[in-house]
Protein backbone atom coordinates (compact mmCIF):
# COMPACT_ATOMS: atom_id res chain seq x y z
CA UNK A 1 0.00 0.00 0.00
CA UNK A 2 2.91 2.38 0.81
CA UNK A 3 3.97 1.93 -2.56
CA UNK A 4 0.76 3.42 -4.25
CA UNK A 5 0.38 6.33 -2.04
CA UNK A 6 4.31 7.30 -3.30
CA UNK A 7 2.57 6.95 -6.81
CA UNK A 8 -0.43 9.02 -5.86
CA UNK A 9 2.13 11.83 -4.42
CA UNK A 10 4.34 11.89 -7.41
CA UNK A 11 1.31 12.01 -9.88
CA UNK A 12 -0.23 14.68 -8.04
CA UNK A 13 2.86 16.75 -8.21
CA UNK A 14 3.44 16.14 -11.83
CA UNK A 15 -0.54 17.46 -12.35
CA UNK A 16 0.17 20.56 -10.43
CA UNK A 17 4.01 20.83 -12.66
CA UNK A 18 1.50 20.46 -15.71
CA UNK A 19 -1.51 23.24 -14.63
CA UNK A 20 1.76 25.52 -13.57
CA UNK A 21 3.09 25.19 -16.69
CA UNK A 22 -0.18 25.68 -18.97
CA UNK A 23 -0.85 28.40 -16.53
CA UNK A 24 2.97 29.97 -17.32
CA UNK A 25 2.36 29.48 -21.00
CA UNK A 26 -0.71 31.14 -20.76
CA UNK A 27 0.41 34.07 -19.20
CA UNK A 28 3.11 34.26 -22.05
CA UNK A 29 0.99 34.02 -24.49
CA UNK A 30 -1.92 36.15 -23.57
CA UNK A 31 -0.59 38.18 -20.70
CA UNK A 32 -3.65 36.17 -18.95
CA UNK A 33 -3.72 33.31 -16.23
CA UNK A 34 -7.02 31.53 -16.22
CA UNK A 35 -9.29 30.65 -13.61
CA UNK A 36 -9.68 27.12 -14.14
CA UNK A 37 -5.90 26.44 -13.48
CA UNK A 38 -5.87 28.21 -10.28
CA UNK A 39 -8.87 26.45 -9.21
CA UNK A 40 -7.61 23.18 -10.72
CA UNK A 41 -4.24 23.99 -8.39
CA UNK A 42 -6.50 24.27 -5.58
CA UNK A 43 -8.31 21.12 -5.75
CA UNK A 44 -5.18 19.13 -6.46
CA UNK A 45 -4.28 20.72 -2.91
CA UNK A 46 -6.95 19.71 -1.41
CA UNK A 47 -6.13 15.97 -2.70
CA UNK A 48 -2.56 16.43 -1.53
CA UNK A 49 -4.17 17.73 1.68
CA UNK A 50 -6.11 14.58 2.18
CA UNK A 51 -3.58 12.03 1.16
CA UNK A 52 -1.20 13.93 4.11
CA UNK A 53 1.68 15.32 2.04
CA UNK A 54 0.76 19.27 3.26
CA UNK A 55 1.33 21.24 5.92
CA UNK A 56 -0.94 21.74 8.54
CA UNK A 57 -4.10 23.17 7.06
CA UNK A 58 -3.36 25.95 9.47
CA UNK A 59 0.19 26.72 8.31
CA UNK A 60 -1.06 26.53 4.25
CA UNK A 61 -4.04 28.76 4.57
CA UNK A 62 -1.31 31.23 6.73
CA UNK A 63 0.67 30.97 3.79
CA UNK A 64 -2.08 31.71 0.99
CA UNK A 65 -3.71 34.65 3.38
CA UNK A 66 0.06 36.02 3.42
CA UNK A 67 0.61 35.73 -0.28
CA UNK A 68 -2.92 37.12 -0.74
CA UNK A 69 -2.78 40.24 1.04
CA UNK A 70 1.05 40.89 -0.08
CA UNK A 71 0.10 39.74 -4.13
CA UNK A 72 -2.97 42.56 -3.88
CA UNK A 73 -1.12 45.35 -2.40
CA UNK A 74 1.20 44.77 -5.54
CA UNK A 75 -1.91 44.35 -7.49
CA UNK A 76 -2.94 47.73 -5.99
CA UNK A 77 0.35 49.18 -7.19
CA UNK A 78 0.23 48.18 -10.77
CA UNK A 79 3.12 45.80 -10.14
CA UNK A 80 1.26 42.48 -11.02
CA UNK A 81 -1.98 41.34 -12.27
CA UNK A 82 -4.43 39.62 -10.81
CA UNK A 83 -4.26 36.32 -12.14
CA UNK A 84 -0.62 36.75 -10.78
CA UNK A 85 -2.32 37.25 -7.53
CA UNK A 86 -4.18 34.60 -7.62
CA UNK A 87 -1.73 31.63 -9.03
CA UNK A 88 0.82 33.09 -6.10
CA UNK A 89 -1.77 32.19 -3.87
CA UNK A 90 -2.83 29.15 -5.15
CA UNK A 91 0.61 27.64 -4.97
CA UNK A 92 1.58 29.14 -1.53
CA UNK A 93 -1.18 26.50 -0.06
CA UNK A 94 1.82 24.37 -1.07
CA UNK A 95 3.74 25.62 0.60
CA UNK A 96 2.93 26.41 4.36
CA UNK A 97 4.36 29.07 6.17
CA UNK A 98 7.54 27.02 7.01
CA UNK A 99 8.48 27.04 3.20
CA UNK A 100 7.06 29.90 2.26
CA UNK A 101 10.55 31.82 2.42
CA UNK A 102 11.73 28.94 -0.14
CA UNK A 103 8.82 29.70 -2.55
CA UNK A 104 9.10 34.08 -2.39
CA UNK A 105 12.98 33.33 -3.08
CA UNK A 106 12.56 30.81 -5.97
CA UNK A 107 9.74 33.14 -7.19
CA UNK A 108 11.88 36.09 -6.81
CA UNK A 109 15.07 34.72 -8.35
CA UNK A 110 13.02 33.57 -11.31
CA UNK A 111 11.54 36.67 -11.91
CA UNK A 112 14.86 38.50 -11.79
CA UNK A 113 16.18 36.69 -14.42
CA UNK A 114 12.87 36.90 -16.55
CA UNK A 115 13.59 40.95 -15.88
CA UNK A 116 16.76 40.51 -17.32
CA UNK A 117 16.33 38.72 -19.94
CA UNK A 118 13.32 41.64 -21.14
CA UNK A 119 15.72 44.44 -20.77
CA UNK A 120 18.92 42.44 -22.12
CA UNK A 121 16.15 42.06 -25.34
CA UNK A 122 15.43 45.63 -25.24
CA UNK A 123 18.22 47.38 -24.04
CA UNK A 124 17.89 50.99 -25.58
CA UNK A 125 14.48 51.31 -23.90
CA UNK A 126 15.49 50.12 -20.33
CA UNK A 127 17.72 52.96 -21.21
CA UNK A 128 15.25 55.67 -21.62
CA UNK A 129 13.04 54.56 -19.12
CA UNK A 130 16.06 54.73 -16.41
CA UNK A 131 17.13 58.00 -17.65
CA UNK A 132 13.76 59.68 -17.58
CA UNK A 133 12.90 57.88 -14.30
CA UNK A 134 9.45 56.71 -15.79
CA UNK A 135 7.20 54.01 -14.42
CA UNK A 136 8.99 51.14 -15.96
CA UNK A 137 7.12 49.90 -18.93
CA UNK A 138 9.36 46.62 -19.09
CA UNK A 139 6.74 45.24 -16.14
CA UNK A 140 4.08 45.00 -19.37
CA UNK A 141 6.87 42.97 -20.83
CA UNK A 142 7.66 40.59 -17.98
CA UNK A 143 4.93 37.31 -17.69
CA UNK A 144 5.37 37.42 -13.67
CA UNK A 145 3.26 34.01 -14.07
CA UNK A 146 5.91 32.26 -15.57
CA UNK A 147 7.82 33.02 -12.15
CA UNK A 148 5.28 31.76 -10.12
CA UNK A 149 4.83 28.58 -12.17
CA UNK A 150 8.16 27.94 -11.99
CA UNK A 151 8.78 28.58 -8.06
CA UNK A 152 5.80 26.44 -7.76
CA UNK A 153 7.40 23.73 -9.88
CA UNK A 154 11.06 24.10 -7.81
CA UNK A 155 9.16 23.78 -4.31
CA UNK A 156 7.15 20.36 -5.67
CA UNK A 157 10.06 19.27 -6.79
CA UNK A 158 12.03 19.67 -4.30
CA UNK A 159 9.60 17.37 -2.00
CA UNK A 160 10.17 14.77 -4.30
CA UNK A 161 13.14 14.45 -3.69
Amino acid sequence: MPALIEVARVVTILLVCVVLAIAGASDVRTRRIPNWAVLAIIGLFGIWFLMGFSAPLLSALGAAIIVFICSCCLYGFGVIGAGDSKLATAVALFAGISRLPEFVIYMSLVGGFLVLCAVAAEPAKALVILQLRMKSALDRDVPYGVAIAAAGGMLLLRAVM
